[in-house]
């Protein structure tokens, strides 16, 4: 249990973590990774190499650490990173070991003369406190999805059903489940738990649901990677037929149900969980935007089906935004970046409206300033990482 003097001692050390977060945080992966190699299939590499990872662990544990007496504040951020480990299976025994790294770290980076016993004891109870909270959390949602109709704990195995070539770039995955029993029901805009074994290593990704639920299938549509694990074995080895586990859909990036109007704007592969919700939508009388930039045409996917949908719903309108023409593919309406004109161009007049954006990070910080000049509400204006969690400045 923290008292007053352990959440000042917290509280006290947030500037010199903030002067030296990120190596803090990176001197901790390595030291987790080296030392308890079963966490591995927990953390993708590529986001290690990147630093995503540590910058990411590095925000979550300053805002903790600023918030400690006001864990309210945090808002949203504690939902996300719940849903995360549910969709990786992350257990209570993990905690143990992550704890010990970080503490370790705090010493051994910081030094003895800031890192005393009372500071290490501070942040202890500390990180014990925010362990609790989200073992706790995630417990409940463990059990709940275990209990629902169709629900199940850990990993499931499922089959190929079918495989579909989107674009030049993506590819659809339909899983079946291969007890044939049913399957979890989800919620447009949650993503799904996947386990690999390549290589005789596991890894565990997370991928989001591109369409609504329905002959019992769950669909993926993933983009293929340059130097991508996951991905290039997605593409090139799974095959229909092949079978592979997965997790419980999980996420809390989901529609708001109104009447206001809906705006979908994506960029690249961001468009996955934009069809999921475009679907959701076009079963209610709200007037939906649909948004989508591109490379060109040859990696834009769904174009198809897209064109479809509008042909039969009337509150559908769309727009295309290529960075380039193709000279081949069907023209865009429009070829350059998604400038604030333009974007305001394909708006509605009324701006009380929910608008939800996902795309490579530089696109989503342009997307956030712009609805915000736009006059879009900040908090009707949401955006998810697919990545791990940062923030958009």
């Amino acid at each position: 249990m923290l008292n007053a003097q352990d959440r000042a001692i917290v509280k006290a050390t947030v500037p010199l973590l903030e002067s030296g977060g990120e190596a803090l945080t990176t001197h901790f992966y390595k030291m987790l990774l080296k030392d308890y190699p079963q966490v591995r299939p927990l953390f993708n590499q590529a986001h290690q190499d990147s630093g995503a990872q540590p910058r990411a662990l590095a925000n979550g544990i300053l805002m903790y650490a600023r918030h400690i007496d006001q864990l309210e504040q945090l808002g949203d951020l504690v939902a996300q990173i719940i849903n995360k480990h549910v969709a990786l299976q992350i257990l209570p025994e993990h905690y143990p070991l992550v704890g010990t790294c970080l503490l370790r770290s705090i010493s051994q980076v910081l030094g003895s003369e800031i890192a005393t016993p009372e500071v290490i004891g501070a942040w202890g109870r500390a990180y014990q406190q925010l362990a609790d909270i989200l073992i706790g959390a995630e417990k409940s949602m463990y059990d709940e999805k275990e209990q629902a109709p169709g629900g199940w704990r850990g990993p499931r195995e499922f089959k190929v059903a079918a495989k579909v070539r989107e674009s030049a770039e993506i590819s659809s995955f339909y899983f079946s489940p291969a007890d044939g029993k049913p399957i979890l029901d989800f919620i447009a805009g949650q993503y799904i738990g996947m386990q690999l074994f390549l290589d005789g290593e596991e890894i565990r990704r997370n991928y989001s649901l591109s369409a609504l639920g329905g002959n019992n299938q769950y669909r993926i549509s993933v983009k293929r990677e340059p130097g991508g694990r996951a991905s290039n074995y997605l593409h090139d080895k799974l095959h229909v037929g092949d079978r592979i586990n997965l997790f419980t859909p999980a996420g809390d990036f989901t529609l708001a149900h109104n009447d206001k109007p809906l705006v979908l704007i994506s960029g690249g592969v961001g468009i996955t969980p934009t069809l999921a919700m475009l679907e959701a939508a076009l079963s209610t009388a709200r007037p939906i935007y649909f948004i989508h930039c591109a490379r060109n045409g040859a990696v834009h996917a769904f174009r198809d089906w897209i064109e479809g949908q509008v042909a039969e719903h009337p509150q559908l309108k769309r727009f295309y935004c290529y960075n380039e023409d193709d000279g081949v593919s069907p023209a865009a309406d429009a070829i350059g970046l998604l400038d604030q004109a333009r974007l305001e161009q394909w708006l509605p007049e009324n701006r009380d409206l929910d608008a939800y954006f996902l795309g490579p990070k530089g696109f989503m910080v342009a997307i956030k300033r712009q609805l915000k000049i736009a006059g879009v509400p900040e908090k009707q204006s949401r955006f998810e990482f697919f990545g791990p969690a940062s923030v958009l400045e």
